[in-house]
């Protein structure tokens, strides 16, 4: 009973027909012992009538006097003579066969064993000196043949579970709302919103939901703010670097051969600047999104190939190599380019940090997750893995395990930023675990289908973005 609209809906329905039930009972029990009182004070003089009613009118008359007894007090009332014999001549029911032969019938239901016996008896003799004997039994409790009835109580449990049904669903569909609307969130559709403005409720599940409007709201300025100035610095960088590359290339004419080292040096300390603004461009775009389409279908196998080829004549200088699997070709929607770059991203990382002489597997195979069909690549190096607590945040911007080893490979700690934005940007998901046999594997997951709503509203970067933007793997 996980549900909250569920326990609410359950355990107000059975408070309800709880009370419900409750009431009646008590309410009958009252009543039936009113009405035994009221019996009491009456039952010598109806037996005494009825004595009297047969011994002058016969046994039609008798009959006609306990018919209207039973219908207007609802008590059924037999009457016997000294030798047996009922006046009425109507058939026996069993309780008065067993009252006839001495014997009180036990409690019939659970009802019977709370309340008083309704079985009365009595002696009578006549004027003229006849005996006779009267028995007689009280209306019945709630479980009788003439008690509640079964549709009087469901229609009262139906009635009280539609209330409380509506109750439930009143209170839990905000719930349910801001449940969808903080997965999105969580899933980077930062215009998520609850519609709390638009209710006209003013309780705290609507504070609480206009909150979390409020809250998101902020959020969506604040990460767009970010990405703007992240976006604009980089922009502006460039023209500097433009004119640093400018002064270098006129530096190299007007210098002698014993300048050189330190040109060379400026000249790779520039181009590295160039990379890492090229990849804060792509990061500022992969966020806010810039004329993308993710409608057209991608083959994953031959890209896959053609990324394993161009990084196996890279990884030579390693002395290791890439082998692509292609376990069975998958073919998705979204942009070829970007779905380029986050896999090569992904494939040079492995290489940098791979042993020598070893090699790195790229695997594409069909999936299934939440009965949603997948193409699942699995890209898997033996370098020395990474430490547990830090898988997760192998994906942030600028985030590196260790920052000896980045400066010795040259990684800032975007590439595989890029990669996890492209990658969600297509409806996908990746991770990071390590090798039981050692080493690092990353595994992407992208649905074979349209990609989710998300999706369709980000895009990825600029078509006419500089090359300088394919930052490395890190």
């Amino acid at each position: 009973m996980k549900s909250l609209f569920f326990k609410i809906f359950v355990f107000y329905w059975l408070a309800q027909a709880l009370f419900l039930i409750l009431a009646i009972l008590v309410t009958l029990a009252v009543q039936q012992r009113g009405e035994f009182a009221a019996w009491q004070g009456q039952q010598s003089k109806v037996f005494a009538t009825a004595v009297q009613t047969y011994e002058q009118g016969g046994e039609e008359a008798v009959r006609r006097y306990l018919d209207d007894v039973r219908e207007q007090l609802h008590v059924r009332v037999f009457l016997f003579e000294e030798h047996g014999t009922e006046v009425t001549g109507r058939p026996l029911p069993r309780w008065a066969e067993a009252m006839k032969r001495g014997q009180v019938p036990g409690p019939r239901d659970i009802w019977q064993r709370l309340t008083p016996s309704p079985f009365r008896h009595q002696i009578l003799t006549s004027a003229n000196g006849h005996r006779y004997l009267a028995f007689a039994v009280l209306p019945p409790g709630p479980f009788g043949p003439e008690g509640v009835p079964s549709l009087f109580l469901l229609i009262g449990l139906f009635s009280s579970g539609l209330v409380c049904y509506l109750l439930a669903h009143y209170l839990t569909s905000p719930v349910a709302r801001l449940r969808a609307a903080t997965q999105r969130l969580a899933e980077g559709d930062l215009s998520a919103r609850v519609g709390g403005e638009n209710s006209r409720r003013n309780d705290e599940i609507a504070q609480l939901v206009r909150d979390f409007d409020g809250m998101a709201g902020r959020l969506e300025q604040s990460v767009k703010a970010q990405a703007r100035l992240l976006n604009d610095v980089s922009h502006e960088l460039r023209s500097p670097l433009a004119r640093l590359n400018v002064a270098l290339a006129l530096a190299r004419q007007r210098s002698g051969p014993q300048a050189q080292t330190a040109l060379d040096r400026i000249d790779l300390e520039a181009n590295r600047l160039n990379e890492l603004i090229g990849s804060l461009l792509a990061i500022a775009r992969l966020e806010n999104g810039e004329n993308s389409k993710l409608d057209t279908p991608v083959a994953l196998g031959p890209l896959i190939e053609a990324i394993a080829h161009d990084a196996d004549f890279e990884a030579q200088m390693r002395k290791c190599r890439v082998d692509a699997v292609i376990v069975e070709d998958c073919t998705v929607m979204g942009s070829d380019m970007l779905l380029h770059r986050a896999l090569e991203n992904v494939v040079r990382n492995a290489i940098r940090y791979t042993h020598e002489g070893t090699s790195v597997e790229v695997r594409l195979e069909a999936g299934e997750q939440a009965g949603a069909e997948q193409a699942v690549v699995r890209v898997s190096d033996s370098g020395p893995g990474v430490p547990e607590d830090v898988l997760d945040k192998l994906f942030r911007p600028f985030y590196r395990v260790d920052d000896a080893r980045g400066r010795q490979t040259g990684g800032v700690g975007l590439g595989l930023a890029i990669a996890e934005r492209a990658i969600r940007l297509h409806g996908g998901t990746v991770r990071a675990k390590n090798r039981p046999e050692g080493g690092l594997v990353v595994e992407i997951r992208l649905p074979r289908r349209a990609p989710a709503p998300l999706a369709s509203k980000l895009s990825a970067f600029d078509e006419n973005a500089e090359p300088a933007v394919r930052a490395q793997g890190d």
